[in-house]
């Protein structure tokens, strides 16, 4: 695929009616992205691996003869997921333009080399696939995402990465680790999965705009209310980001910056997960008349950051500190209406 041009894949999480899709298409072509410098791909996932079985999987093969009529009706070319060998010779005999493995998928090299054999094999059968673009693995393994591209690189097509995070973090670092792996491979991100709300699409497309990323995987709706999956994240096409992405490279350090940012927000997310716990912990003494304070506890948990930072070569003045923080806050949160802090062992 000519990536000069920014690209943008938008389209519903998953194809849930003709009327839906059509809508949400025409909608999204007459934004005039095009005119703005962004090449334009309509996406949506006919067969969804979804976590759950009683969740929606998918309106199926019928959903390939919708992305059909869009790709007649508005021009634009047509991207759907394609988890299988026989999802592949299927979107490929129904004319889609280009195909993604989603993060699950990505989990296994095994299945990942099968998709790009039938890739070969659908090409050599008259598919006119012009390009496959692979979304990151659940996990944090920027070693398995180069694998899977390289995999998908011997069919021959453009491959393009696709940047969604893990578990609605975004992992830069592995972004970056993948810059370093794979220098050239175009790379998207894909800020609905990545945020998990649709609040977070535009701040995340602004920042991977400013990594110099190579333009975004969106999931749009023309109802997202009405959404049957990822209600949450989906946005309208009026709120789609414009075309914001050009080929400017930072340097190391913004990328390290956004690690840094990163790893702030994980610091201050546990501490919140570690509150929530003491307050339970609080009401389990209340209901046994126990004391909050059990300074035998607090020596357990000090000596083990210790020897913790012994091994991580951080400074015992500051684990103390930060032990102490902590315990301060959490005595405060097992005394319901005394916000009094205390250092009492």
């Amino acid at each position: 695929m000519d990536t000069v041009a920014p690209l943008v894949v938008a389209g519903p999480c998953a194809a849930e009616s003709r009327t839906q899709v059509l809508l949400t298409a025409q909608a999204i072509a007459a934004l005039g992205l095009q005119a703005q410098g962004c090449r334009l791909v309509f996406r949506a996932g006919v067969w969804k691996p979804r976590t759950s079985p009683d969740s929606f999987q998918g309106i199926g093969d019928e959903g390939l003869q919708w992305l059909a009529e869009v790709r007649r009706l508005t021009g634009l070319e047509t991207a759907t997921e394609a988890a299988t060998p026989e999802q592949v010779l299927k979107a490929a005999a129904a004319g889609i333009d280009h195909l993604w493995t989603g993060a699950r998928t990505g989990a296994s090299p095994i299945l990942i080399q099968q998709i790009a054999e039938a890739v070969i094999q659908a090409q050599a059968q008259g598919g006119r696939l012009k390009s496959l673009l692979v979304k990151n693995p659940m996990h944090e393994d920027a070693a398995l995402w180069a694998g899977n591209i390289r995999r998908m690189q011997q069919t021959g097509l453009p491959v393009i990465a696709v940047h969604r995070g893990c578990a609605h973090r975004p992992c830069w670092r592995m972004a970056w680790q993948l810059r370093r792996l794979l220098p050239g491979t175009p790379l998207l991100i894909d800020p609905s999965h990545m945020g998990g709300q649709r609040s977070l699409v535009q701040p995340l497309c602004l920042t991977a705009a400013s990594l110099g990323y190579d333009g975004l995987m969106a999931e749009v709706h023309n109802n997202p209310a009405e959404a049957l999956s990822d209600a949450q994240q989906q946005i309208t096409p009026a709120e789609l980001p414009p075309c914001i992405f050009s080929k400017q490279q930072p340097d190391d350090l913004a990328w390290l910056r956004r690690q840094i940012d990163e790893a702030d927000d994980d610091i201050w997310n546990a501490v919140a997960r570690r509150m929530d716990i003491s307050r339970e912990i609080g009401a389990w003494k209340r209901g046994r008349q126990m004391q909050v304070v059990q300074p035998e506890r607090f020596r357990q948990v000090q000596e083990r950051r210790l020897m913790w930072a012994a091994s991580n070569g951080l400074s015992e003045d500051t684990v103390i500190a930060i032990t102490e923080a902590l315990h301060n806050e959490s005595i405060r949160t097992q005394q319901p209406g005394d916000n009094r802090e205390t250092t009492e062992r």
